[in-house]
């Protein structure tokens, strides 16, 4: 399949039935994922932009799916997206990683700017013509707390301008348009934050730092100085503390998650390959089948865990009290940290299950590429960093008194 021929079947209606839509979403997803398996090593080895996976999502429109239908996007829900994240994760983790980060920005937007014409003219443009939008809200020695930025906007009557030493943007190169966090102002405080739209056209990249690294290779998540010049319409109406709270973290949690669920489903299903041909083969089960269990088992859970999740927020989307609780917020945050954990174990575990030829790269069962990748899981945001901001909160709440309240 081309992506000529996915750009032919593209315009094909979208069914306003919700299991249909949900269906012909993921039928779609899984052709960009065909694509994407067949130039996963290669996206692995070079460490490489996943150049025909996009292509191919692309031209199956499936970049602007979470705009409202007003606006020319599908009107996607979380749930619905996250089934595409969780199907490119099984053929290649790169793509999956990149199309669930340009997804978190899009939500950002679609919730938070459309009251602005500004905004609401770019999303138009981004389900139009499919721009690929680039996170950046890590700088200099930050690290990983985004909720504090060095660089801040500068003013220059209705202008702005921003020079960010960006420690990672990923596929900034590759990017339609980069989304980034500043301080509101140079005498704001790092907390006082704002979320800017820098289309391609208004920014320049100086790269500063490569991406040389064991796993996810494929988001080129290299360092840059971002410097950007623009007008203040670009800057959402919404501090970027609520953006954080009812958008930011929800959809990248999620989204994420799904996307890490998807290489742990891919590497159980190798081990469950393996089991099949040593069954075939007339003898004993191997001593390694246990592990088979303990992957799939983790792999359950972790689908439960992502899908009740989902359903939670998708109950409380509308209500910004609700969002903003401290029983979702730990809920929200801890889905990052549990669903990385599960999806490590469920990885291990296939391998172990897999033993020598699970290790090997070039095995038709190897797990080599879903270990290195997955294991990015737990220090992207580091989960000590969550763990440590979560518990603070804990203290404040009370412990439950029955299984199920």
């Amino acid at each position: 399949m081309t992506v000529h021929d996915l750009r032919r079947d593209s315009d094909a209606p979208v069914s306003l039935a919700p299991g249909v839509f949900r269906d012909e979403l993921v039928e779609r997803a899984q052709r960009v994922a065909d694509i994407a398996a067949v130039h996963a090593d290669d996206v692995d080895g070079a460490a490489r932009f996943p150049a025909e996976a996009i292509a191919a999502a692309k031209a199956v429109k499936l970049l602007g799916v979470l705009a409202p239908k007003r606006l020319g996007g599908a009107g996607a829900s979380y749930g619905q997206v996250a089934d595409v994240c969780y199907t490119l994760g099984r053929a290649c983790a790169s793509t999956a990683m990149v199309y669930a980060m340009h997804q978190v920005k899009v939500a950002c937007i679609v919730r938070h700017g459309l009251e602005s014409a500004w905004h609401q003219d770019f999303i138009k443009r981004l389900a139009r013509d499919q721009l690929l939008l680039a996170s950046s809200t890590t700088e200099g020695q930050n690290g990983g707390n985004v909720r504090s930025s060095e660089a801040a906007i500068e003013r220059a009557g209705e202008r702005i301008s921003l020079v960010r030493d960006a420690s990672v943007i990923s596929y900034g190169e590759s990017a339609d348009a980069v989304v980034t966090t500043a301080r509101r102002a140079a005498d704001a405080a790092g907390s006082d934050q704002v979320l800017t739209v820098f289309p391609r056209d208004s920014f320049t990249l100086e790269r500063t730092m490569g991406w040389d690294t064991l796993g996810m290779r494929g988001t080129c998540s290299a360092g840059f100085t971002l410097r950007g010049q623009g007008v203040a319409d670009q800057i959402l109406p919404v501090p970027y503390a609520v953006i954080h709270a009812q958008s930011m973290v929800p959809a990248a949690h999620i989204f994420w998650s799904s996307a890490w669920a998807g290489i742990a489903a891919s590497a159980v299903e190798k081990a469950r390959r393996y089991l099949r041909k040593a069954a075939r083969g007339g003898g004993d089960m191997p001593p390694s089948a246990p592990y088979f269990t303990r992957a799939n088992t983790s792999l359950r859970a972790l689908r439960a865990l992502i899908a009740t999740t989902i359903d939670r927020y998708e109950a409380i989307a509308d209500d910004p009290d609700e969002l903003t609780t401290l029983e979702f917020q730990s809920q929200i945050s801890l889905l990052k940290v549990d669903a990385s954990e599960l999806a490590v174990s469920a990885v291990m575990s296939a391998l172990r299950c897999c033993g020598l030829s699970g290790f090997r790269n070039d095995s038709d069962v190897s797990i080599g590429r879903h270990l290195r990748d997955i294991l990015s899981s737990p220090i992207m945001i580091n989960n000590d960093r969550i763990l440590a901001n979560v518990a603070a909160s804990a203290l404040l709440t009370e412990t439950p008194t029955s299984v199920k309240d």
